[in-house]
């Protein structure tokens, strides 16, 4: 059974940048579609960026030209956030298809 950790999140002030990780333990993210989603409070979880098995990228309008998304190695793949916005606070998540998930790490872009 496949297990995901994300990390790397905390407090930064606008216009910061953090860097997600999303750990895999029991397989490989190398052969699946993995996505980094977030939830702000009170609202939906949205998908915010995905990676495709063949290394295709896709990203929410919100965040186009801000985050970028990367697999480091077969068991991990990160999100790189820059010219965080107050709106970027969300507990993020990492998946594997939507069907495997992590716990979450949270962000939070305030002053």
């Amino acid at each position: 059974q496949v297990q995901l950790v994300e990390s790397g999140g905390g407090l930064v002030q606008p216009g910061g940048s953090l860097r997600l990780s999303c750990v895999a333990s029991g397989g490989s993210l190398s052969i699946n579609y993995v996505g980094w989603y977030r939830q702000a409070p009170g609202k939906e979880r949205v998908l915010v960026a995905g990676i495709t098995t063949g290394g295709s990228t896709n990203y929410a309008e919100s965040v186009k030209g801000r985050f970028t998304i990367s697999r480091d190695n077969a068991r991990r793949v990160s999100l790189q956030m820059t010219s965080l916005k107050p709106e970027d606070t969300a507990v993020y998540y990492c998946t594997i298809g939507g069907k495997v998930w992590g716990q979450g790490t949270l962000v939070t872009v305030s002053s």
